[in-house]
């Protein structure tokens, strides 16, 4: 009892010194540093918050697609083997097995670049710049046929482009919409009588022959 009681302490210590306030009252760590967080604050929102400066045309972004990307995901990011495909499936979202990419699926822009440029090429993350992140994500409309072989995507453009699947997705308003199936579960006395055993499982055949 006494070691896990010591666990549990530990857990708690090391929990409250990973909060900020309690790491400066325990004299643990440091606050980060601007140029840190910013390492860091790469997301980009759909509305184009986050978006950096730049921007890629269709025939940078082959290049830079097939130095970095094509190994993975094809020469027309169709994907290979088991890699994911990133074109395509165009009008099969309602099939039983539908294609999903980033022209089927994906209902904005932003969630593209915001993965190439924070997770991508594998194993080398993070190491594009915004230009070719950009160049990148307009040769996948390319692919597409979402945009023409002259097309440069900027921050300045970003939102001009439309998603085929965005209006696929509506607002879960199960909390609501569905609030009359709910009950407020029973926590004691919940059953006016006592339980009663009616029958075993051996006498109803269920339980598993046990084999020599």
């Amino acid at each position: 009892m006494s070691k896990f009681r010591n666990l549990l302490i530990g857990t708690t210590l090391v929990t409250l010194a990973a909060s900020p306030v309690m790491a400066e009252k325990l004299g643990l760590g440091r606050a980060a540093l601007p140029e840190e967080v910013a390492a860091w604050n790469l997301d980009v929102s759909p509305d184009g918050t986050g978006l950096p400066e730049g921007s890629g045309s269709v025939l940078d972004g082959e290049e830079v697609f097939a130095d970095n990307c094509a190994i993975c995901h094809g020469d027309f990011a169709e994907g290979v083997d088991n890699w994911p495909k990133l074109a395509g499936g165009m009008d099969t979202l309602n099939h039983k097995d539908p294609l999903k990419t980033v022209g089927s699926y994906w209902p904005y822009l932003s969630t593209a670049f915001d993965y190439v440029h924070r997770s991508m090429p594998f194993g080398s993350a993070q190491t594009m710049s915004a230009d070719d992140t950009y160049a990148i994500v307009a040769y996948i409309l390319y692919s597409n046929d979402l945009v023409d072989e002259d097309f440069v995507l900027s921050k300045d453009n970003f939102l001009e482009v439309e998603m085929p699947n965005a209006d696929g997705f509506i607002v879960d308003d199960r909390e609501e919409a569905e609030k009359h199936f709910w009950t407020e579960p029973c926590m004691e006395n919940c059953k006016p009588e006592p339980v009663k055993i009616t029958m075993k499982a051996a006498v109803l055949d269920v339980t598993p022959d046990e084999e020599d």
